[in-house]
């Protein structure tokens, strides 16, 4: 087998892999935007198809595995269309059952890996997929867990190298997405882009929500670089090929209330909330709110932040998110480091080191927040809101030097990064450089 040597050059920022660059100029002329709407045919999602096959098959064999773990992929495929968190607990008994009957049965223990990841017990899914993977070493569907739960722990040169090995085993739509992820971290956002392109081409279109999402991960890249018109146009198509898709909505969202355009981006957020309640839309509404001086409104959305976090399928699990909002509207310091605290005790990505800084910073830990700031730096990842911090916590420390270089960086690579937080950069940028 021919390897295909992607991850490497994302590294070490060489020339992009020779198979992206195939997988390109083999791409069809059409612009992989905008890949083909589902068939009309199609109208029942492919999670409700594989139920009704799942459930056939539980029927011809009960005694058998195969059935509850078509039954488990079909629910975890559902709680992706939705944004049911709830379809993962029933996945859950769906494999609970699939092991019972056969307790070392592969499918179960893969699926069980993903179903680790989707929940965010990251620890749990890595031992999983280790399991999974002694069970069968050549599936790339654990090298795929695998990635994605080393690259939430924060071990990334691990997850290079179970993301190279899901490459080299299958080079498809799951592959490449984690490419570009991982190129992005790495400071790559050019070679995260074309591999993110190469996802979308490979989209199958009788499964809509995955390219759909693709596209949404491609418009945000686009507009971390710059490239609004075009970040549009990516939500635009995820949109069209999964209609009320509450991910889409909520990027494009952002995107208006980029532009200046409030009104629409008011309107898409609701409609995104309608869907699926998550706590970062209802953060990015209240501060649109909070810009238009609508006080009431803002706490009608702040408050539901905090019931998010609290009640349902997933409470608990948004508790970085829960932190920085606290840190950002400059309230309950002490709970927020605390639960940071213990999430970078748990897991090292540089998203948890981050916010642990942010979060130092706010309750007036200077040096302890620089330390963190620099572990969240480790990789160069172009992250606007890192490098704002990064500018905010080095003015405390009266270092003008840092703080304009980073705050310069975080407004370059994104001017619109935070609709409240950006303005906080430009102010105390202009201040140091008075």
């Amino acid at each position: 087998m021919r390897k295909k040597p992607l991850i490497l050059g994302l590294l070490t920022g060489a020339a992009l892999g020779a198979a992206i660059l195939g997988a390109a100029r083999r791409a069809s002329t059409t612009q992989p935007l905008a890949p083909k709407p589902p068939l009309a045919t199609l109208n029942i999602s492919p999670a409700d198809r594989q139920m009704h096959r799942a459930e056939a098959a539980i029927m011809a064999a009960p005694h058998r595995p195969d059935g509850y773990n078509l039954l488990a992929a079909a629910f975890i495929q559902k709680a992706r269309e939705t944004g049911d968190a709830g379809f993962y607990a029933r996945a859950g008994a769906a494999l609970d059952r699939s092991t019972q009957i056969a307790p070392d049965n592969f499918m179960a223990a893969s699926l069980r890996a993903t179903l680790l990841v989707a929940a965010h017990r990251f620890s749990e899914a890595l031992q999983a997929a280790r399991r999974a993977q002694s069970l069968n070493p050549e599936s790339p569907d654990v090298y795929g867990a695998m990635t994605d739960a080393l690259v939430e722990l924060g071990d990334y040169t691990a997850a290079v190298q179970a993301a190279q090995k899901m490459m080299d085993l299958r080079p498809d739509l799951a592959s490449y997405a984690r490419v570009s992820y991982l190129r992005q971290l790495h400071g790559d956002t050019e070679g995260a882009v074309l591999a993110m392109r190469v996802a979308v081409d490979a989209a199958d279109r009788r499964d809509p929500e995955r390219a759909a999402w693709c596209l949404v991960q491609l418009g945000q890249q686009l507009m971390t670089l710059g490239r609004a018109g075009e970040a549009e146009q990516a939500f635009d198509a995820a949109l069209d090929l999964f209609p009320n898709y509450y991910m889409a909505l909520s990027a494009k969202a952002h995107a208006r209330a980029a532009a200046g355009d409030f009104t629409s981006a008011i309107d898409l957020y609701k409609r995104s909330l309608a869907r699926v309640p998550a706590p970062d839309t209802a953060i990015a509404l209240g501060d649109l709110y909070t810009r238009l001086g609508q006080t009431n409104e803002a706490k009608r959305q702040y408050d539901l932040v905090e019931f998010i976090e609290r009640s349902g399928p997933m409470a608990g699990a948004y508790s970085r998110q829960m932190a920085l909002f606290w840190a950002d509207h400059d309230m309950r310091f002490d709970e927020a480091v605390e639960i940071m605290r213990r999430a970078r005790h748990e897991r090292a990505d540089i998203y948890t080191c981050d916010a642990l800084a942010w979060c130092l910073f706010k309750k007036g830990e200077i040096e302890q927040a620089r330390q963190a700031i620099t572990e969240a730096m480790r990789l160069q990842t172009r992250d606007a809101r890192i490098f704002y911090h990064a500018g905010m916590i080095h003015a405390a420390r009266g270092d003008r030097q840092n703080a304009a270089k980073y705050l310069k960086l975080a407004l370059e690579i994104n001017p619109a990064f935070d609709l409240l937080q950006a303005e906080v950069a430009r102010r105390t940028l202009a201040q140091i450089l008075e």
